[in-house]
């Protein structure tokens, strides 16, 4: 998500608060739906001030409070963003981050599948904290090889700014990690059998595959920089595939996800 529907809103004015409207609209659909998710996931720039400036203590309780209507029998997982640790991360914005919404990094297992959930803005630029790339780097080496050795069915990443738009081999670009970067990471994933990368960052929705494993880049409940609408991703995972879909609020309110992916899942 992001902090502003159109404009900036560094004053905190009238697109925060329409911010907070479509959130909480996210949430009322989220909590109407049958079955319940098993999660829901928010890829990061989870609030609009950057670190160390004037709004962001009290859009963080806004943020927050909305978050705290969320059915307690659905988790949420929480990525970072730039805008939650800053363009070029240190120590301290992490460490903000950690005590604020918790691990920027970690897995889980949902159902035999494994969940992973990187910090991207180390891969993007971790020059003021090299350490922290250095350990994740490790963990995510173990991670990878902890996916090889049981051969996974299914293995997913979460991380705020997509490998690529459209193709691996697309130029470098605010939106996108640079080529040296993500040809490395996806050689990786797609070595260990890692299925999807979802991301956000980009506030439309684009992707593409590279080898085996698919790029899904999902607009956002707020900020719109292209022709989507306001909405989320509804994400369903069967024994044989991963299926995805767009949705608007209005949509998801009104009609769910939709019969054919209630299908999906009773088959």
């Amino acid at each position: 998500m992001k902090a502003w529907s159109t404009g900036d809103c560094d004053s905190g004015g009238d697109e925060w608060g329409q911010e907070i409207r479509l959130t909480q609209q996210a949430v009322q659909a989220i909590n109407k739906l049958r079955p319940k998710p098993k999660f829901f996931v928010l890829c990061g720039d989870l609030i609009h001030a950057m670190p160390g400036t004037r709004w962001r203590k009290q859009q963080t309780e806004d943020l927050q409070r909305v978050l705290g209507a969320v059915d307690r029998e659905i988790p949420l997982v929480l990525v970072s963003g730039n805008h939650d640790v800053g363009n070029v991360p240190t120590a301290e914005t992490v460490e903000e981050f950690r005590r604020t919404w918790g691990d920027d990094y970690f897995s889980f297992w949902v159902g035999g599948v494994l969940f992973l959930v990187l910090n991207s803005q180390l891969l993007h630029d971790a020059s003021c904290c090299p350490a922290l790339k250095l350990a994740q780097d490790r963990w995510l080496e173990q991670q990878l090889g902890l996916a090889r050795q049981r051969r996974c069915q299914h293995a997913v990443v979460f991380q705020h700014i997509p490998l690529f738009l459209q193709s691996i081999d697309e130029d470098d670009d605010y939106f996108n990690l640079t080529r040296a970067v993500r040809q490395e990471l996806a050689d990786k994933l797609a070595g260990a059998g890692i299925k999807a990368v979802f991301s956000g960052h980009y506030h439309r929705n684009a992707g593409g595959t590279y080898q085996n494993v698919d790029m899904v880049v999902s607009s956002a409940i707020g900020c719109q920089l292209g022709r989507d609408t306001h909405g989320l991703r509804v994400v369903v995972v069967t024994a044989e595939k991963i299926v995805h879909r767009y949705c608007s609020l209005d949509e998801l309110t009104e009609k769910g996800i939709g019969d054919d992916l209630l299908e999906l899942m009773r088959g």
